[in-house]
């Protein structure tokens, strides 16, 4: 059934209209509405501190003046699969981990979605919170609210549920607003892009054969010590997959160092090494990681698997850093994110002639590409100018003629200045 709530409480008088969705009958009749609607906000609460998956635990949907708490420890939310692959645009702020829990739980991720996160990055904002659109667009204060709160827990207070409707009580609002201001600034398609790029990225279920390129210290061990932590990590991401398990509580890092460089021959060996304790070394546990040792030293170090080396012609080692700076003024001076327009890493694949690098094709190629291969091959220079700081200029022969001119798409038109008083604004990939 679907109950009306009573009235909002002056912590989060914004939030109309709310519905909570406790059976499976009730979920069918909101997809059914839902369906005939054009867009409709959505956002998850999830907890991951004691699991290797995230566990859903709470789905908030806007539509219109209306917000739905829908309780997955309740109905059956594979239902929404219906919804979330049907034409109907989903609005998410910071969608990514939205998007790996909706996959886990539901099966399915939106077939069209919008980030209200994102595209405020191509109008100005820096990465900004829900808090701050909300305030900068809409004129309305949220209340932080309790950002610890264990949404598993049951029954959930009053406020802790106009608290999670608060998430998308205003998203409709910000993406007509954001969409009103990208279309009068030529870049509704750049983020129709990046949207697309963010739905459809891979996510979750890391390979456990590159675990260890995320072991803290790992950068302290040599030779066959990788190799090693290479496949204690590998053990250590099965069993916290098949467990549902954070990696942290299978095994601490410190344990996975102390292994890779002690290369235990026995469990009285291994127990002896910092990070290890009783619970590391009961039942089979043990055996295994010395199971592991043995299989490590009879492997040949081609099986080390290594990050992709941050390698290219060094003699473009000082392009690249001048080539950085040029973009965190471009970020500054057209008003989009410059992460969004490239990264360090973005720059190095471009240089490098990765296939599939970001700046090679797309609206970063039109602003960006062409304009980074005529700095490399000597045709356009980086210069200072005293008014502009670092702009790109064309070569003639010896001489620095005319600035080389950004394509007009790359210019907002009438677009207001989203930077904040006291925000980080500092310019840079």
């Amino acid at each position: 059934m679907i109950r009306q709530s009573s009235g909002p409480s002056s912590a989060h008088a914004e939030v109309t209209g709310l519905v909570r969705i406790d059976t499976d009958e009730a979920l069918d009749r909101l997809i059914d509405e839902l369906l005939g609607q054009d867009a409709y906000a959505i956002d998850t609460e999830f907890l991951r501190e004691r699991t290797y998956y995230p566990q859903l635990a709470l789905v908030q949907i806007g539509w219109e003046d209306r917000v739905a708490i829908i309780d997955p420890l309740i109905v059956d939310v594979r239902r929404l699969r219906r919804l979330l692959e049907s034409d109907v645009v989903a609005v998410f702020h910071a969608a990514d981990q939205d998007l790996e829990v909706l996959d886990l739980e539901c099966g399915a991720i939106p077939r069209r979605m919008f980030d209200t996160q994102l595209a405020a990055g191509f109008v100005g904002f820096s990465t900004p919170s829900l808090m701050t659109l909300v305030e900068r667009l809409v004129g309305v204060k949220l209340s932080k609210g309790d950002r610890l709160t264990d949404w598993t827990k049951r029954p959930l207070t009053e406020a802790q549920i106009r608290y999670a409707a608060s998430d998308v009580v205003h998203l409709l609002e910000i993406r007509r607003l954001l969409t009103a201001e990208l279309e009068a600034s030529g870049r509704m398609g750049w983020v129709d892009e990046e949207c697309e790029i963010l739905r459809v990225r891979q996510r979750g279920n890391n390979d456990p054969n590159i675990a260890w390129w995320r072991l803290k210290d790992g950068r302290v061990l040599r030779g066959r010590d990788r190799l090693l932590a290479q496949e204690i990590c590998a053990w250590r991401e099965r069993r916290a997959q098949h467990d549902d398990r954070p990696v942290r509580f299978v095994l601490p890092d410190l344990a996975v160092v102390a292994i890779a460089q002690g290369h235990p021959k026995t469990t009285p060996e291994l127990s002896s090494l910092r990070g290890m304790d009783g619970r590391y070394t009961r039942s089979h546990g043990g055996q295994e990681l010395i199971d592991c040792v043995t299989r490590a030293e009879q492997q040949s170090m081609d099986s080390l698997r290594l990050p992709d080396p941050d390698d290219f012609d060094r003699r473009l080692r000082p392009a690249l850093t001048l080539i950085s700076a040029w973009v965190g003024q471009l970020s500054h001076d057209v008003k989009v994110e410059a992460s969004l327009l490239a990264t360090r890493s973005d720059l190095v694949a471009f240089l490098r002639g990765d296939p599939g690098a970001r700046l090679a094709s797309g609206w970063r190629n039109e602003i960006l590409g062409d304009r980074v291969r005529r700095v490399i091959s000597g045709e356009a220079a980086i210069a200072f100018d005293r008014v502009h700081g670092l702009v790109l200029e064309q070569r003639s022969g010896d001489e620095l003629v005319v600035p080389l001119a950004l394509p007009s798409s790359a210019w907002e038109t009438d677009a207001p200045d989203h930077r904040l008083e006291g925000y980080d604004e500092t310019p840079g990939p």
